[in-house]
């Protein structure tokens, strides 16, 4: 076993050749394929759905881990769609952004197509097995979240991200779906209360996956991949970002005001420590090489990388609020 691997994997995502794949066992391997370490920000959307069921006295411990279960490989599953998918339109050769941060192993000779196949039917054999009592106890409006969910799985990458509606999908994922409808698998009821506070996280992932469509803008837009920031522009996407990440803490503060959050949610202003550092990067382009003082192993992410580390602060203080809130009150 690759422990050491595992737990590499589930911070950061390696980059790996040939050699060290065949050592690799075949948790690691799926863990490296996955990209396990951004399935955090889906644990985060399951952990805020039983949070606010918890919060109303209507938690259930095993429909809650079935939830957790079924969205985390859920979102496994749609990240190996994605590779399988960009390899079959020939997106990823030459040297393309995908595989400069990280490895995509069907492009890069890591695995097979058969190999990944299977990857891809145990992954979504779990999430349908986590989601099937889900659903039974739910009824329709679970079964249609399920499919909502099965839809953005299998359609994201193509043709979604093509047309400039991924940015919007990943919002109304992590949000109300994932947050809203958890809850309501949870708890068996709708709450749009639920559905506008899952907003104030979900902007949170919206904005690392705008970054990273900024940090391959280039590469996109010759590619024909219209992403938002490729039809909107590079200057505005990266000032929408900060709108983005502006709009995530007045939110909470409405929340806060209107008396659905208590003033423990506050806490995620401490997050705002990491402003001058994304608010300096987000001012300015992307170099064209990276800087002396730049990690290598972060690079060529840029964008991405500082959205991602404000949305690991402030979904964990957004999470701590939430968690002193039930506690306290």
């Amino acid at each position: 076993m690759n422990v050491g691997m595992w737990w590499k994997a589930l911070r950061v995502i390696p980059r790996i050749d040939q050699e060290e794949w065949r050592r690799l066992d075949v948790v690691a391997r799926w863990l490296i394929s996955t990209r396990a370490a951004v399935l955090l920000m889906t644990f985060f959307s399951a952990a805020f759905a039983g949070l606010f069921a918890l919060r109303d006295g209507r938690f259930d411990l095993g429909r809650w881990v079935l939830l957790a279960l079924g969205l985390i490989f859920a979102h496994a599953t749609n990240n190996l769609v994605n590779d399988y998918t960009d390899y079959k339109r020939g997106v990823d050769r030459d040297n393309y952004f995908r595989t400069q941060y990280g490895p995509q192993p069907i492009e890069q000779g890591l695995m097979s197509q058969r190999e990944l196949f299977a990857y891809i039917a145990f992954s979504a054999a779990v999430a349908i097995a986590a989601g099937i009592p889900l659903v039974i106890y739910g009824g329709t409006t679970a079964l249609l979240l399920m499919a909502a969910g099965a839809f953005f799985v299998l359609f994201y990458t193509w043709p979604l991200k093509y047309i400039g509606l991924g940015e919007i999908a990943v919002l109304l994922i992590w949000g109300p779906l994932m947050v809203g409808g958890g809850y309501y698998v949870i708890t068996g009821a709708w709450n749009w209360n639920v559905a506008l506070a899952s907003l104030a996280y979900a902007l949170g992932p919206t904005t690392v996956l705008f970054g990273k469509h900024i940090d391959k803008l280039g590469s996109d837009r010759a590619r024909h991949i219209h992403t938002l920031p490729v039809l909107i522009g590079e200057k505005a996407a990266r000032y929408t970002v900060l709108g983005m990440i502006a709009a995530m803490y007045l939110l909470v503060i409405y929340l806060v005001a209107r008396g659905f959050f208590s003033p423990f949610l506050l806490i995620v202003l401490l997050a705002l420590r990491a402003m001058p550092r994304v608010w300096t990067m987000y001012r300015r382009p992307k170099p064209a090489e990276r800087p002396a003082e730049y990690a290598a192993d972060t690079w060529p992410l840029w964008f991405s990388a500082m959205s991602f580390y404000h949305n690991k602060q402030y979904g964990a203080l957004l999470m701590l609020g939430l968690i002193l809130e039930v506690i306290l009150l």
